[in-house]
């Protein structure tokens, strides 16, 4: 259990495995941090390669900056603990918001990223339920008293009555949700395993849509394999998806060694 100074934020992190290749960075879900995202996955990846698993500003063991919270931010907050760590290239993999923060490296700081595994992200709000953020600013935190997320927040943070805070800086970052065109999806150079639960919040046309966008969708008997992939969980949903480490830990094992 380790912290970095990455500009104004004290960043915690975990490094797991013995790997002698490139590392796998775990980038968490909005209101999650490690244990809630990550529990069950990381010690089956760990195995067989070094695992580095992050809190973002405010999450878990972070503390709060004074700035509001963005993909972006996110983003280079992980390239500045690259750097501490002095890692060049690392394959990442991210559920949720984390899902947006690892394309957000995958096309911002492509050098910095050798493969990518998206777990239930979208690529625009177009690709969630229809009305699935209607009324998400009206959430409070009390509403998630005794979810998961909060009892890991009460044992994980500093300081435990920053609860309110975190609930609200996600709401504004609900507020305006991470955008990428077809052509930026289409020019992203790490290869992408798309990951969903087959009753996620992503709807899986949209999964489908950006494996297309990728290069996927066509006959591999024929011109071979394309460079990316897409797995869609049966009887899964958003937040059941990363319990499934029994299925995830191979397929992501096997992806990232290619």
């Amino acid at each position: 259990m380790s912290y970095a100074i990455v500009d104004d934020l004290r960043m915690y992190y975990e490094e797991h495995g013995t790997g002698t290749g490139r590392p796998v960075v775990l980038i968490h879900g909005a209101l999650s941090a490690i244990g809630t995202s990550f529990g069950t996955l990381l010690p089956l990846l760990a195995k067989t390669r070094r695992v580095v698993a992050v809190e973002l500003q405010a999450h878990g063991r972070t503390v709060d900056a004074d700035r509001p919270l963005s993909y972006e931010r996110f983003a280079a907050d992980v390239v500045g603990l690259l750097d501490h760590l002095g890692v060049a290239v690392a394959d990442v993999l991210g559920w949720s918001m984390g899902a947006g923060v690892a394309l957000r490296l995958g096309t911002d700081h492509a050098d910095r990223v050798g493969r990518l595994v998206l777990a239930s992200g979208s690529f625009d709000e177009s690709g969630l339920h229809p009305g699935l953020l209607d009324g998400i600013q009206e959430l409070r935190p009390e509403h998630l008293h005794g979810s998961e997320f909060h009892e890991e927040y009460l044992r994980t943070a500093p300081d435990p009555a920053g609860w309110a805070n975190l609930v609200g800086k996600v709401k504004r970052l609900d507020a305006d949700p991470p955008r990428w065109s077809a052509d930026q999806i289409r020019a992203l150079a790490a290869p992408t395993m798309v990951v969903l639960a087959d009753s996620d919040i992503v709807v899986p046309e949209h999964a489908v849509e950006m494996f297309r966008l990728l290069g996927g969708g066509v006959a591999g008997d024929l011109v071979g394999l394309p460079r990316c992939r897409l797995a869609v969980l049966p009887g899964t949903t958003h937040t059941t998806l990363p319990q499934r480490a029994g299925w995830l830990a191979p397929m992501v094992d096997e992806f990232l060694d290619g």
